[in-house]
């Protein structure tokens, strides 16, 4: 067991190695300092927000409001398919984006077994991207 994780679950570490575990906990400060900053500001912005924003509403304030024109229907009111058709195909290539990026910077350590496993990944996502121009779901009519 290492004696980071033996001071974390025992508590008790000799002398030789505490200054040791106090370097390796030093160079975490900056990530808990950081931390720490984000919640003290994100909780400040929200008690101001509370203490000095307006809080007077009245029915045309709470009313729904669409580009300046009055609710046309429900809003409850039946989207079409495309739409969710589209915007799932558009995560799935994002996705696929992300998984490049560290992909190319590390194509030189992960060799010809790497790069096999990436084309096929890019062959599935583009028989899946036919498939889906196959059955119209990019066509916009």
């Amino acid at each position: 067991m290492t004696d980071g994780l033996q001071f974390i679950v025992f508590g008790t570490v000799n002398s030789a190695s505490s200054s040791v575990q106090a370097a390796f906990l030093l160079e975490y400060l900056p990530v808990v300092m950081l931390f720490a900053i984000g919640l003290v500001i994100s909780l400040a912005f929200l008690v101001m927000a509370k203490i000095f924003a307006p809080s007077s509403p009245d029915a045309e304030k709470i009313s729904t409001y669409e580009c300046g024109f009055n609710a046309f229907d429900d809003s409850r009111m039946k989207f079409d398919v495309r739409f969710y058709l589209v915007a799932i195909l558009f995560i799935i290539f994002d996705i696929e984006v992300a998984f490049l990026f560290p992909w190319a910077v590390s194509i030189d350590k992960i060799g010809v077994y790497g790069w096999a496993v990436v084309m096929i990944f890019l062959f599935e996502l583009a028989v899946g991207l036919a498939y889906a121009w196959k059955k119209g779901a990019l066509d916009w009519e």
